[in-house]
């Protein structure tokens, strides 16, 4: 060989050696924890960040989307999603109906239209009221069943109705009174914020009721859809001890797998205190107990105690965050579950959205939610290196309804927490399941508050990228969000 054919091919390996040692400096110094590629991260709800407010839409109901959302109650028929829920709108009186709103895959959403033009002649009769609040949604025998709310606002004067159709779009054929209160009648439940739950034994019953009395269960004929027993509320699942300790929207879900059903009840005011509460029970009657096995039936005064707290006003780092976030509703589509409910936006208390979230279970058979709207995420395999580096943490007490702020969670290599004990630790198991293991002497017996986590990716809303998250629980049934930081 020539000694121009060796040259040449003594530059060519040199330049070969120079770019590998670049690229492996390169890899080595990528922030640690950063490098998610082996993931199937969600893509962008939208091609930029959505506002919460947009004054634009007011009048514009076909650019509505989520916005103006509440009290929803949610169904899937073929491949659609619907949404229906309370007349509502901001800056002037709702039109009355029951909005209806439809998705392929509960992230984009599109207005569909009204159920109704006007409240009945019955309903207006009896409560006065002019718009529908709270509906709730079932197929039974090839026939969807709609109930609906309508009520004399601050009073018991109220009805629940229903209305059936053999499309999910209607037309609708309203049937009349499921069950009505009076002020001063024999009865002390509300009759609003219906929900029908299927049992077990193929039975269906009607779970219900806000404020006044508390939430009752009562089973309905599922043929006509109306009580079994018209003259009778039923039986009390959920209670707190007056009218200054809210509990509404009551919802049921059955989960074959734990052979539980959970209840879930929103506790506190609709415009910023809302917040979702959670107890389970083998009957569908009852007794509905907590993770510290309290009586979801709670007279006491430490009933701000009583129930997981699944989702609360919250706030992370660049957003004015989330009030208001309470009537929930649960969605089971193959072996996926969801939650959805209101958010009013932090900026304007008025202003509400539709929110969905990912449910995931616990290992004790527990729901617990994303703390980001869902976008598409699918449960997978993490890696410990990827959790290395900065985090957002939020922890949602019981006994705070306020709103609840981020703090920073630093997890660092080889297991530990940058906190100031040098105690505190992290332990990837392999379910995706975090443990962390968090030193506080004195604040709990054995000193540290050990939190049992969820890992999956999700779509950080706050700072418009995809990202981790982690959910879960401490040892003493509180929620424990949070959110990996990659910018």
């Amino acid at each position: 060989m020539n000694k121009a054919g060796k040259a040449a091919i003594f530059a060519a390996v040199t330049a070969l050696l120079l770019f590998l040692g670049f690229y492996l400096i390169d890899i080595n110094n990528q922030p640690e924890g950063k490098d998610l590629s082996n993931l199937n991260l969600p893509s962008p709800p939208a091609v930029n960040p959505l506002n919460k407010v947009n004054t634009d839409i007011l009048y514009k109901e076909e650019a509505w989307t989520t916005n103006f959302t509440h009290d929803g109650a949610i169904i899937k028929t073929g491949d659609w999603f619907y949404v229906f829920s309370t007349d509502y709108m901001v800056g002037a009186p709702p039109t009355p109906g029951i909005q209806v709103r439809k998705s392929k895959d509960l992230i984009h959403w599109e207005f569909v239209g009204r159920v109704f033009d006007q409240v009945s002649e019955e309903a207006w009769k009896w409560t006065k009221g002019t718009t529908f609040w709270a509906p709730n949604i079932i197929e039974m025998n090839h026939k969807f069943y709609l109930y609906y709310s309508v009520s004399e606002v601050g009073k018991r004067n109220s009805y629940i109705g229903l209305a059936t159709s053999s499309s999910i779009e209607g037309p609708w054929k309203d049937e009349g009174v499921v069950f009505k209160t009076r002020e001063g009648d024999k009865y002390t439940v509300n009759a609003i914020d219906p929900d029908i739950v299927m049992g077990k034994g193929e039975k269906a019953w009607m779970v219900y009721g806000s404020y006044f009395g508390g939430i009752f269960i009562t089973e309905i004929d599922q043929v006509t859809g109306k009580l079994v027993n018209p003259n009778e509320e039923g039986t009390l699942i959920a209670q707190r001890k007056n009218m200054n300790f809210g509990i509404e929207a009551p919802e049921i879900i059955y989960n074959q797998d734990t052979d539980y059903y959970y209840l879930t009840v929103s506790y506190e005011w609709l415009e910023d205190t809302y917040n979702v509460r959670v107890g389970r029970s083998k009957n569908v009657t009852g007794p509905y107990t907590d993770f510290n096995n309290k009586d979801m039936t709670d007279l006491s005064d430490d009933s701000f105690d009583t129930g997981i707290k699944l989702v609360g006003a919250y706030s992370f780092e660049n957003d004015t965050g989330w009030l208001g976030t309470g009537h929930s509703a649960f969605l089971e589509d193959d072996e996926d579950f969801y939650l959805i409910h209101n958010a009013r936006a932090g900026e304007d208390k008025y202003w509400s959205h539709l929110h969905v979230r990912k449910i995931v279970w616990t290992e004790d058979g527990w729901p617990v939610v994303s703390p980001e709207r869902y976008a598409g995420e699918t449960e997978q395999k993490v890696k410990e290196s990827q959790l290395i580096g900065k985090w957002e943490q939020i922890i949602l007490p019981r006994y705070d309804d306020r709103m609840q702020g981020s703090e920073k969670l630093i997890l660092k290599k080889k297991g530990e927490i940058e906190d100031e004990s040098g105690r505190s630790k992290w332990e990837l198991k392999e379910d995706n399941t975090l443990i962390l293991s968090v030193y506080e002497p004195g604040a709990v017996p054995g000193d540290f508050w050990t939190y049992k986590v969820k890992l999956l990716p999700a779509w950080d809303w706050e700072n418009w990228n995809p990202t981790l998250i982690f959910t879960g629980m401490d040892q003493e049934g509180t929620v424990i969000w949070g959110k990996k930081r990659l910018d």
